[in-house]
């Protein structure tokens, strides 16, 4: 199962246990010894996504899917 990191800039705790596959409260429990990058803005905790992202093994932030360049089919050919 594939994972894609939001695109956002932080991401919530359960989020971050999500995209490890690890139980939400381990993830706080590895926030906490520091093993998780985190913000802590007065009881809330966040996850910056670039820094998640920079984790090895974890996919990159959702992207918006690139746009394929249009070939013209010429005449006579399908």
């Amino acid at each position: 199962m594939t994972v894609l990191l939001p695109d956002r800039a932080t991401m919530s705790v359960t989020e971050t246990a999500a995209v490890l596959g690890v139980h939400r409260d381990a993830a706080y429990a590895a926030a906490g010894r520091g093993q998780i990058p985190h913000l802590r803005i007065g009881r809330l905790i966040r996850v910056p996504t670039a820094a998640l992202a920079a984790l090895p093994g974890l996919p990159g932030p959702a992207a918006a899917p690139a746009e394929l360049p249009v070939v013209p089919v010429a005449e006579g050919r399908e």
